[in-house]
């Protein structure tokens, strides 16, 4: 199934997330079932990921945006803990610092975009520009609404750069977000993720949904694309993130680079380095 296509944000048309079943699996019956796919996208993406810090070319930018408890970390965790950290890092956005609120709004997110062979992956990002200062009227509206173009174009300016961006939004449902509450008042190793936050944010369920709506509708397109992804199961939310990011980085064209030396040269030196080492090992 083309999750691509299936997720994707059109932006010539209004987004309704309660059109979208945050139940839905596409069909799929269990975790059971989709394992085997979720392991060989993950597998794939190890791959490529390797390609992609060899190449040096390009980069890849995957944003995560959801409202609490949807499974940011748990994406993180399951998708990308199997990368060499050496081309690969995770930044979550928290409330700014006095020096990232000192300026603009996406001075923080451009600091943590990747370089050329990096992914880079942003555990909230510059849409909490758009939504919790929207949600709690942090800002005017004019300055809020015109951050959508503002956005855009920061976008395309990273994909003009050889970025490769990801965005996606864990869609659940409020009472499978309370269920998930309950599992960390339930479990003394999640007890330190509960917050005061956790249910005062609750209020503003309905304010955020018409935040993300409008913001995932106006800053989607073809080359920085949203998708919601029903995200109520985490085996599904798993299966569809890796299945988009594998076949995303499979169309980059990633490919090993050409040997910079000359492989006789270097041959010949490493034979003759090996009848040295011998001819030592032999007086010891």
């Amino acid at each position: 199934m083309d999750y691509r296509k299936q997720f994707f944000v059109s932006p010539d048309k209004k987004l309704k997330l309660a059109a979208i079943d945050p139940a839905h699996t596409a069909g799929h019956a269990s975790s059971e079932e989709a394992l085997p796919a979720i392991q060989k996208n993950v597998a794939r993406m190890a791959e490529l990921q390797a390609l992609l810090y060899a190449d040096g070319n390009q980069s890849l930018l995957v944003v995560l945006q959801a409202l609490d408890a949807a499974g940011k970390d748990g994406v993180v965790r399951h998708l990308f803990s199997g990368m060499n950290p050496q081309g690969t890092s995770v930044f979550g956005f928290k409330q700014p610092s006095a020096e990232e609120a000192a300026h603009d709004f996406l001075w923080r997110a451009h600091k943590r975009t990747p370089a050329r062979g990096e992914i880079v992956v942003f555990n909230r990002s510059h849409y909490e520009d758009v939504l919790v200062v929207r949600v709690h009227n942090l800002v005017p509206k004019p300055v809020w609404s015109g951050r959508y173009e503002l956005i855009q174009d920061f976008e395309k300016l990273l994909v003009a750069n050889g970025t490769r961006i990801l965005k996606f939004f864990l869609h659940i449902s409020p009472e499978e977000q309370l269920a998930r509450f309950k599992q960390r008042l339930d479990d003394p190793a999640r007890n330190w993720k509960i917050s005061e936050g956790d249910y005062s944010e609750r209020e503003f369920w309905s304010d955020y949904v018409e935040a993300y709506e409008e913001a995932l509708s106006k800053t989607s397109s073809k080359d920085a694309p949203w998708y919601v992804i029903p995200a109520n199961h985490k085996w599904f939310r798993n299966l569809a993130i890796s299945q988009i990011i594998t076949e995303t980085m499979e169309d980059m064209g990633l490919k090993r680079p050409a040997t910079r030396v000359d492989l006789k040269e270097i041959t010949a030196k490493y034979h003759a380095a090996e009848v040295e080492q011998a001819k030592r090992n032999g007086k010891g």
